[in-house]
């Protein structure tokens, strides 16, 4: 699973396969309940966004890289494809910003396509995995 943290400043890039996490704010200006309101808002409108050729959902298949959110609460995403040629490649982060932009409090939304790490089936969660009954 891909960790989603709110911080100010230092981007944290989770392992593979890295567990989920409580949220943290390291020198937010936002307080602590809201950084975690907005974190648990924000994952679940990624999850809201599924790849139309897999029957599992964006933040479970390890296709978020990295999730942050600022003072402004402008967030800014990198995002991966399970393959560099995916037919929705030009439409996926379209359908991510205005998921996550639909969250309330989240100012602007940016999202970045990535391509370094390529993404690996090792991102997937366990939820995935029995999704797509990879065991």
């Amino acid at each position: 699973m891909t960790e989603t943290t709110a911080t100010t400043g230092t981007p944290v890039t989770p392992e593979p396969a890295a567990p989920a996490t409580t949220p943290r704010a390291t020198g937010s200006a936002i307080p602590a309940e809201e950084v975690e309101r907005l974190t648990g808002d924000i994952v679940a409108a990624l999850k809201s966004v599924y790849d139309p050729e897999i029957p599992a959902d964006i933040y479970e298949l390890g296709l978020i890289y990295r999730c942050e959110i600022d003072d402004e609460r402008n967030v800014e995403i990198d995002m991966t494809l399970t393959a560099p040629g995916c037919p929705v490649a030009g439409e996926m982060p379209g359908w991510v910003e205005n998921a996550v932009s639909l969250v309330p409090g989240v100012g602007n939304v940016a999202v970045t396509m990535t391509f370094d790490p390529p993404w690996t089936p090792d991102r997937m969660s366990d939820e995935a995995r029995v999704a797509l009954d990879w065991y």
